[in-house]
């Protein structure tokens, strides 16, 4: 923990020299040597000081605050490279006033694009489809509609959900799986905004089923518990059920949970000549599951980085952190996520609701 708040200090600087620098550049001609330093005192110290306030735990947004303004800064950071790019690739070709009033607007239009794609991807789900073949005799196709990370909270509620509602019945799933992380650390703002509504849209033939996350863990998992069962999802705490469709679903809390149990000690309960769908919040333990007899697990909580470059960190961190992939007779999947954590910007990921057809051995 002392090492990435190391980091993250020194990033912040960095981030906000670069910054204070371009808008120099951007504002050449419009500052004076006093305005110069106010500006590089605003841009120091208002990272600065909701870093402080974060640490402080002043008020439970000023994380939030923090943490967008340390995007907004790196997307700072990723406009001044691209401008500066650009400018030793054309300094020869075009005289510097020239290339001054070109590059201006254009560093003005970049920084606006990347702000935009990224409220977008945060807030505009794609639908991926996927169709795998089990080993394992089902009675008949299943087709599951998975949806992790929502982070119900201040940023994102009613509206979305209502979506995903809409979502989960144009395609017609037979059960839904949300894989954790469903609330965004605690229930107040799903309570103050009267999601249960909304969430309990979410329905299907076969169920809608959840696991907790490490942001449903943060000592207000009961109340979290309490409300997902109301709105109708029955919640997977190292349980075991089996459903008339042929096929056993197992629910694991996320790993924060000290004390729970092995997959391999779940598997005890199982029948596990029928198919057994797994979902396990973090995808840190794929290598150990694909010694057992699972055929499907589904996963969440990498946000596939959410902002570039954590996308390639991700990838370096998890041996799967987005996308299918079949090892052995099983099949994996990690989604994005339906929502953000955090901000609501996403850059290199997008939210997405995952379709899974499902069929078995006749």
């Amino acid at each position: 923990m002392l090492y990435f708040l190391l980091i993250a200090i020194l990033l912040l600087q960095l981030f906000s020299w670069l910054c204070s620098r371009g808008l120099f550049w951007l504002l050449q001609g419009y500052l004076k040597p006093a305005a110069r330093r106010t500006v590089r005192w605003l841009v120091f110290g208002i990272g600065n000081g909701l870093l402080l306030l974060s640490l402080l735990r002043v008020w439970p947004g000023v994380f939030r605050l923090s943490a967008g303004w340390m995007v907004l800064l790196w997307y700072g950071v990723l406009t001044v490279c691209a401008v500066w790019l650009l400018h030793l690739l054309l300094r020869r070709r075009i005289a510097p006033a020239r290339l001054g009033s070109l590059l201006r607007p254009l560093a003005a239009a970049l920084f606006m694009f990347l702000l935009g794609i990224s409220v977008y991807n945060a807030y505009t789900p794609v639908v991926h489809h996927y169709r795998v073949a089990i080993d394992k005799p089902l009675p008949r196709p299943v087709r599951i509609g998975l949806a992790s990370d929502t982070h119900l909270g201040v940023l994102f509620g009613a509206r979305q959900l209502d979506r995903l509602s809409a979502i989960m019945q144009r395609e017609q799933v037979d059960i839904i799986l949300f894989p954790g992380d469903l609330m965004d650390d605690d229930t107040r703002a799903y309570r103050s905004e009267n999601m249960q509504r909304h969430l309990q849209q979410l329905r299907a033939p076969l169920g809608v089923y959840a696991t907790l996350g490490n942001h449903d863990l943060f000592g207000h998992q009961d109340a979290i518990r309490a409300e997902l069962e109301a709105a109708g999802i029955r919640v997977l705490n190292d349980d075991v059920v089996r459903l008339d469709a042929g096929f056993w679903l197992v629910g694991r809390p996320d790993d924060l949970d000290r004390q729970r149990k092995s997959t391999a000690e779940l598997l005890k309960s199982v029948d596990t000549r029928e198919p057994v769908f797994l979902l396990d919040h973090r995808p840190t333990e794929i290598r150990l599951h694909q010694a057992l007899p699972i055929d499907i697990q589904v996963s969440g909580h990498v946000h596939k980085g959410q902002v570039f470059p954590s996308n390639f960190i991700v990838d370096w961190i998890y041996d799967l952190s987005y996308g299918y992939q079949q090892r052995g007779l099983g099949h994996y999947f990690v989604t994005s996520g339906y929502g953000f954590w955090g901000v609501p910007f996403r850059l290199g990921s997008q939210s997405e609701v995952m379709i899974i057809d499902v069929v078995g051995r006749y």
